[in-house]
C-alpha cells in the first residue's frame, strides 16, 4: 500500500506558498523539526546492497587528511565488500543516487515536497557517512533540500566565495572555501540551499543525509536533446534546389527566397512549438541510463487485465516518471494523445502516482495502461 506523504511542519509564519516567494532560488532556509518523529528506514546494510548493483549509481568517497592538504579518493559503483568496509573507518561517505527509483518506502518524503512541480523534481540521494565523512566544499547548480535522517551533520555555507577549484582532484572542490554561516542538523531537520550557494557538510558521528534534488537542464543540454529528437523524426534528406533561380542584382546578397527555401527544407525542425512541447515532455520523463524496469514474468491477458482494473489499484513503478500537457501524456520518454475522459484518469495517475480501482471504459486508455503494465511502468495492487 502506498504510504501518505509525511506532514511537513514549517516554522511559524511560513508555508509552502511563502517559501516559494521568499526562499526558492533566492535564500537558504533552515527548518528545525520539519519532520517530527522522523525515522530513517534505510539502514546502512540496505544502502550497501543498492551500491553493489550495476543498475544503481553509487560512489564511495574517502577523505584523507595530510600535511600538504586534504585528499579525496572516489570509487564508483558497483562497489564490492572490501570497498564498502571503508565505511567502518572514519572520514568515509557512501553516496547512493536515485534511491526513490528502487525503494518505494522513501516516496512519502518526496511527496512532502509536492509543492514543487514534478517536471522540476529529480531524485533522492542518500549520503551515509562515518564520523568525519563528507565530500568537501562544493557548489551545485540546482536546488536541494538536505534532510538529516540519522546522526548529526555540520553544514558550513557561503554565498560569496572564490570559485577556483582544487587542481587534479576527483571531485569539483572549492580551493579557498571560507564559511559565512554554520548549521548543525539533527534527525528531522532540513536545510534548503538554492543554486550557487557553496556548502560543505561534515558528519559529526555516523549519520545519513537525504538530499532531495531538483533538475535544472542547461540551455546546451536542451539544445542537444532537441536536435537529437528532431533528427530521429526527420523523414527525408532532400537537397536544396532552386529551378526557378533568377539573376540577382548583387551576387553576395542572401535572398529572401534562399532563406525561405532553406527554412522549408528543414520543415518542422526549423521550430514547431507543438513539436517542442512533445520533445520536452519526453525529455523530462526519459529514464536515466541505469534504470531497469521489471516486466511481469507472467503478464495477464488483455481481457484479464481490463477486468482487474475494476478491483485493483494502478500504481506507478518507483522508477516511472509521468507528466501531462493538454491531451498529451508523457511516460518514461514516450508520448501518447488521449481522449478528454481518459486524460482525467491520466492526470490523476501522474499527480498522485496511483489510481483507485475503477472500471475503465475508454479503449485507448485501457490499451495504454496494458502496454505500460507489460513494460513494467505500472503495477497492479
Amino acid at each position: 500500500m502506498t504510504e501518505p506523504a509525511l506532514p511537513l511542519h514549517w516554522p511559524p509564519g511560513l508555508d509552502a506558498a511563502r517559501f516559494l516567494r521568499r526562499h526558492w532560488q533566492k535564500e537558504p532556509l533552515l527548518v528545525r523539526g520539519a519532520f517530527p518523529g522522523f525515522r530513517d528506514r534505510l539502514p546502512r546494510a540496505r544502502l550497501a546492497a543498492l551500491a553493489r548493483r550495476d543498475d544503481v549509481e553509487s560512489r564511495l568517497v574517502s577523505h584523507v587528511h595530510r600535511r600538504d592538504g586534504d585528499r579525496y579518493r572516489v570509487d564508483h559503483g558497483p562497489l564490492g565488500s572490501r570497498q564498502l568496509a571503508r565505511l567502518d573507518r572514519p572520514d568515509a561517505t557512501l553516496l547512493v543516487q536515485g534511491v526513490n527509483l528502487h525503494l518505494p518506502q522513501v516516496q512519502p518524503v518526496l511527496d512532502a515536497f509536492a509543492f514543487i512541480p514534478v517536471a522540476r523534481r529529480d531524485d533522492l540521494m542518500v549520503s551515509d557517512a562515518s564520523p568525519g565523512g563528507g565530500v568537501g566544499p562544493h557548489v551545485d547548480s540546482y536546488d536541494v533540500f538536505l534532510l538529516q535522517a540519522r546522526g548529526r551533520r555540520l553544514w558550513r555555507i557561503a554565498r560569496r566565495f572564490d570559485d577556483t577549484l582544487v587542481e587534479d582532484a576527483p571531485l569539483r572542490l572549492l580551493a579557498g572555501f571560507e564559511a559565512e554561516e554554520e548549521y548543525l542538523l539533527e534527525p528531522g531537520d532540513f536545510l534548503y540551499l538554492p543554486p550557487g550557494v557553496a556548502h560543505d557538510g561534515v558528519a559529526l558521528d555516523a549519520c545519513a543525509t537525504w538530499s532531495i534534488g531538483f533538475r535544472a537542464p542547461s540551455a546546451r543540454e536542451l539544445l542537444q536533446g532537441w536536435l537529437a529528437f528532431v533528427e530521429d523524426g526527420f523523414g527525408h534528406d532532400r537537397r536544396y534546389a532552386d529551378p526557378d533561380l533568377r539573376r540577382q542584382r548583387s551576387g553576395a546578397w542572401l535572398s529572401d527566397a534562399f532563406v525561405a527555401r532553406a527554412h522549408g527544407l528543414l520543415g518542422k525542425a526549423a521550430f514547431d512549438p507543438v513539436l517542442f512541447e512533445r520533445f520536452l515532455g519526453t525529455y523530462l520523463t526519459e529514464p536515466k541510463a541505469s534504470v531497469r524496469f521489471r516486466a511481469p514474468a507472467r503478464p495477464l491477458s488483455p481481457d484479464a487485465f481490463a477486468a482487474r482494473l475494476a478491483h485493483a489499484r494502478v500504481v506507478l513503478a518507483p522508477a516511472s516518471a509521468m507528466l501531462y500537457r493538454g491531451r498529451q501524456v508523457f511516460m518514461n520518454g514516450e508520448s501518447l494523445v488521449l481522449s478528454p475522459r481518459a486524460m482525467r484518469s491520466a492526470a490523476r495517475l501522474a499527480d498522485q502516482r496511483m489510481l483507485p480501482p475503477a472500471a475503465a471504459r475508454d479503449t485507448a486508455w485501457i490499451d495504454a495502461l496494458y502496454d505500460w503494465y507489460c513494460s513494467g511502468y505500472i503495477l497492479l495492487r
